[in-house]
């Protein structure tokens, strides 16, 4: 039984179905990565799994638990976390300020996350009083992904998460990504690096037009002389 499932999807908005029986699925401490060419639903599938698309067939479980009926911010209290493409940071709060935000439904000391977060990435922590609009967009994206942890997620879905970054910063986000899977989070991430982040994963997904076309492991979709054609390539 996987961790978070997304099962046989069928939906998109308004009357347009973009996914069309797709299935997702990750277990803990693993990392399963979806590529697929533009167009294909990679980000609608992520935001339906988040319960921020309907499925008009299909459902969704956390960890035996159908949660398709939950709202995003239930999801959240449910173990869930996502880290958006895009306007993933509050730009005049600081670094620590944004942090705590992403604690806002605990009730207890969340120092010790905090402090977790910070070893992750230690540049948050130089930078703890600076606004996150001054940051660089790698930084900002370390600030992203170290407020979706404070939650303390059993599954981490990043959209996109080495968009616009530096081949070094994308490298560096990778390995801090692996960390955070080895630490027993499950984590789903789409990404347009289909073989870097391939290269990563314990298992991918290939979609097209909403569709799933390969599912494998991530060495076997590198390896697949089909998939590196249409999707890698060469």
């Amino acid at each position: 039984m996987s961790l978070l499932r997304g099962e046989g999807m069928t939906g998109g908005y308004g009357g347009a179905d973009i996914l069309r029986k797709c299935t997702i699925a990750v277990e803990a401490g693993e990392i399963a990565v979806i590529v697929g060419p533009n167009g294909a639903g990679k980000s609608t599938a992520m935001k339906a799994i988040f319960g921020m698309v309907g499925l008009r067939e299909g459902r969704v479980v956390l960890d035996g638990k159908d949660i398709t009926g939950l709202s995003p911010q239930d999801r959240v209290r449910e173990g869930m976390a996502f880290v958006p493409q895009t306007g993933n940071v509050f730009a005049g709060m600081t670094v620590e300020e944004n942090l705590e935000m992403g604690a806002y439904l605990r009730t207890d000391d969340f120092s010790g996350t905090m402090e977790q977060v910070f070893e992750l990435f230690p540049i948050l922590k130089d930078k703890r009083r600076q606004a996150a609009g001054e940051l660089s967009g790698g930084q900002r994206q370390q600030v992203a992904v170290g407020r979706a942890l404070m939650t303390r997620p059993r599954a981490l879905m990043l959209d996109e998460p080495t968009a616009g970054v530096s081949p070094i910063v994308m490298d560096d986000l990778f390995d801090r990504i692996v960390e955070i899977g080895r630490a027993g989070v499950a984590v789903l991430m789409v990404e347009q690096n289909a073989a870097q982040a391939l290269s990563i994963a314990d298992r991918g997904y290939v979609l097209v037009t909403g569709e799933n076309r390969y599912s494998d492991t991530g060495e076997a979709l590198l390896a697949n002389a089909e998939v590196r054609r249409s999707f890698l390539g060469g």
